[in-house]
C-alpha cells in the first residue's frame, strides 16, 4: 500500500498551485508557456502598482499571486509532461527575477505618484538592485556547486534548521521569499504596501547576504 504523499505546510502558494496544475495540464500548453504567463502576470502587477491607488495595489497583489502560482505550476507541469530541460530551468529563474525586478520599481512609482516624495523611487530602485544581486549570487552558488560536482542539497540531504539563528535565516530566506505574494496581498488589503519599499530596499540586501551563510541552503521543513 502506497503511503499518502505529504505536502509540507510551506510554501503556502504550493497548496494553490497543486489545485491549478490539474486544470492547466489538460490544455495544449507547455511548461514554458506557463512560465511566460508568470511574466505576463508580473507585468500586469507592475502596471497596477504604478497607478498609486488602493485599487491598483489590490489588483497588483492579485496579479502577483497569479505570477507566483504559475511559477510553481510550470515545474509541476514539466514533471507531469516530461518537459524538464536546462532551458526551462533557466527560463524559470529569469522569470522569477523579472517579476520582482518589475514589482519594486513599479511600487515605488505608485507611491511616488500618490505622495510626491522622490524617496520612494530610490527605495524601489534599491530593492530592484538587491533583487538583481540575489539572482547573481544564486547563479554563482549554482555554478560553484556544478564545478565541485555537487547537486547541492539534493546530494547532501536536507535538514531542519537548528537553533534560533538558523531558524531566523530559514524563515527570512525561504518563507518570505516563497510566500512573498501573501505578504503583499495582506498589506494591500490594509493599504500599507508602501511598507514593502523600505523593507525591500534593506531586506533584499540581507537576503542575498544570508545566501552566503554556510549550510543555509540545506534547511528544509
Amino acid at each position: 500500500m502506497t503511503a499518502a504523499r505529504h505536502t509540507p505546510l510551506f510554501p503556502l502558494v504550493r497548496h494553490l498551485s497543486q489545485r491549478v496544475t490539474p486544470l492547466l495540464v489538460r490544455l495544449p500548453i507547455s511548461a514554458n508557456h506557463v512560465t511566460a504567463a508568470s511574466i505576463v502576470a508580473g507585468g500586469a502587477c507592475g502596471w497596477a502598482m504604478m497607478q498609486g491607488t488602493r485599487a491598483g495595489a489590490l489588483w497588483g497583489a492579485v496579479f502577483l499571486l497569479a505570477a507566483y502560482i504559475f511559477d510553481n505550476c510550470d515545474g509541476e507541469i514539466a514533471r507531469i509532461k516530461n518537459q524538464s530541460s536546462e532551458f526551462g530551468r533557466r527560463f524559470d529563474n529569469i522569470a522569477d527575477w523579472l517579476v520582482h525586478l518589475i514589482f519594486f520599481p513599479a511600487l515605488g512609482v505608485g507611491v511616488y505618484r500618490a505622495s510626491g516624495e522622490v524617496l520612494w523611487l530610490w527605495l524601489g530602485a534599491a530593492a530592484a538592485l538587491g533583487t538583481s544581486i540575489n539572482t547573481l549570487v544564486g547563479f554563482l552558488i549554482e555554478r560553484r556547486r556544478k564545478k565541485a560536482g555537487s547537486d547541492g542539497a539534493a546530494d547532501k540531504g536536507v535538514r531542519q534548521p537548528e537553533g534560533a539563528k538558523e531558524w531566523a535565516i530559514f524563515v527570512f530566506r525561504e518563507l518570505f521569499r516563497a510566500d512573498f505574494c501573501f505578504i503583499v496581498l495582506i498589506l494591500a488589503l490594509v493599504d500599507l504596501t508602501w511598507l514593502l519599499l523600505p523593507a525591500g530596499a534593506v531586506g533584499a540586501q540581507v537576503y542575498w547576504a544570508t545566501q552566503m551563510v554556510k549550510g543555509a541552503d540545506e534547511f528544509h521543513v
